[in-house]
């Protein structure tokens, strides 16, 4: 007998209470970043200890018609605000450090504290020993001889912020979404753990404790080291989605209610922003969303497709939704964007693979492979699309959860808007 899967929400009523208990912590949380706020901007200057996430020199022109050189700095508080500063020219690379500064944070508002901001400061002391992050990353580094290559693979393990040059090189072949680690990331990780850890689990099991249950059990340790590995980077906005969206995913899954749904995307939403507000205003959350909105969209409608035909159109159909998406936000392109198509694909593979190869001392594999990768002539392009296509292109996305020719309208509109891209740049 099989058994239908139950709804979350029975009743609007549930909902509104679900929606009320969030409505509160979400006030209390915004509270607490307000009180922190007001305990900046009370003094003329604060002592902060903070993380630098990226350091580059900047030269500008004066207003007494010289050249000045300097260095820019961006940092994360350990308070979780980030903010930008500068620095001598002279200044040691230190990406990647924690430093102990003084920052004027002068009269910035609370959406300037709750996004970003710039503020003067006085370095007073940077760290001399070296973070568990800096040890993975010259761990990375002793690998590979190409200072490039290195940076990928410190973006793809350690969650580092590549230079401008690379993320341009990347957003313009279509492949960011790889270099940023995210529920992407996060499922190759626990597919790879969850076989990983059958088989000594089962020898135990046989012996020991009969009566667990192996999906259970591997839930938990496999949520443990997920979690670990989410504290370690510092819980990027589309990692932390991914997470939470894991364990409600799997908690509704072992109660019997459906998984695969917008309420399940929906509740993830609610419950993250409602314990951090800054996610707002982080485009690398929306972009995690809205990734996940089409891949539910689709087999919304198209779960009645076999399962080799859904598994090869959906990397098609996320593309060329999160197309529109991306030229509003980025507006980069060239003609190997589609190619990211491929690359996806192939990723999977890749990701799992290269993890171990480093492990094992074999890092430099595939080297040769990405060299060429970044060489490739992709004669860039930027595409600026309007706010009334992307609009529409929204309301589209939002109407098709009821309505099953909206789909077709979406489909139409955004492939248009791939082939208008492809045109433009040839």
């Amino acid at each position: 007998m099989r058994l239908e899967k139950v709804s979350l929400f029975n009743t609007k009523k549930d909902f509104f209470f679900f929606l009320l208990a969030c409505g509160f912590i979400f006030t209390y949380a915004l509270l607490i970043e307000y009180n922190n706020y007001k305990n900046l901007i009370q003094f003329n200057s604060n002592l902060v200890t903070a993380t630098i996430l990226k350091q580059y020199t900047k030269t500008k022109l004066s207003k007494k018609g010289t050249f000045k050189t300097y260095q820019v700095l961006k940092l994360k508080a350990n308070k979780g605000f980030s903010f930008y500063t500068t620095a001598k020219k002279d200044f040691p690379h230190a990406k990647g450090k924690e430093i102990q500064l003084e920052i004027f944070a002068g009269n910035i508002s609370f959406y300037a504290y709750i996004t970003s901001f710039y503020a003067h400061s006085k370095i007073i002391k940077v760290a001399n020993i070296l973070t568990l992050k800096e040890e993975c990353n010259d761990l990375i580094a002793n690998e590979h001889k190409d200072k490039n290559i290195t940076r990928i693979y410190q973006a793809l393990y350690t969650a580092t912020p590549l230079s401008s040059d690379l993320q341009k090189t990347f957003s313009y072949l279509g492949v960011s979404h790889l270099l940023a680690i995210s529920g992407f990331h996060l499922g190759v990780l626990s597919t790879l753990l969850f076989f990983l850890f059958k088989a000594p689990y089962t020898f135990f099991q046989n012996r020991c404790f009969p009566y667990r249950s192996y999906k259970v059990d591997s839930f938990l340790v496999i949520a443990l080291i997920l979690f670990s590995y989410l504290h370690f980077l510092d819980y990027p906005p589309s990692l932390v989605r991914s997470f939470v969206m894991l364990i409600i995913g799997f908690t509704l899954y072992d109660r019997g209610f459906k998984v695969l749904s917008m309420w399940t995307l929906l509740v993830t939403v609610v419950l993250i922003l409602s314990f951090t507000p800054r996610f707002i205003f982080s485009i690398g959350f929306w972009m995690s969303v809205s990734g996940v909105y089409y891949i539910f969209l689709f087999l919304l409608h198209f779960s009645h497709l076999n399962k080799v035909w859904q598994f090869i159109l959906v990397p098609f159909w996320v593309y060329i939704m999160m197309l529109p998406v991306s030229l509003y936000i980025f507006g980069s392109f060239s003609l190997y964007h589609p190619l990211s198509i491929l690359w996806t694909s192939l990723f999977t593979l890749f990701y799992p693979l290269s993890i171990f190869l480093h492990l094992i001392g074999f890092g430099d594999v595939f080297d040769s492979l990405l060299s060429g990768l970044l060489n490739l002539n992709t004669q860039n392009h930027t595409i600026l699309l309007s706010w009334h296509v992307e609009i529409s292109f929204l309301m589209l996305s939002l109407l098709s959860m009821w309505k099953k020719a909206f789909v077709w309208f979406l489909l139409v509109w955004s492939t248009l808007i791939c082939i208008y891209s492809i045109y433009y740049v040839t």
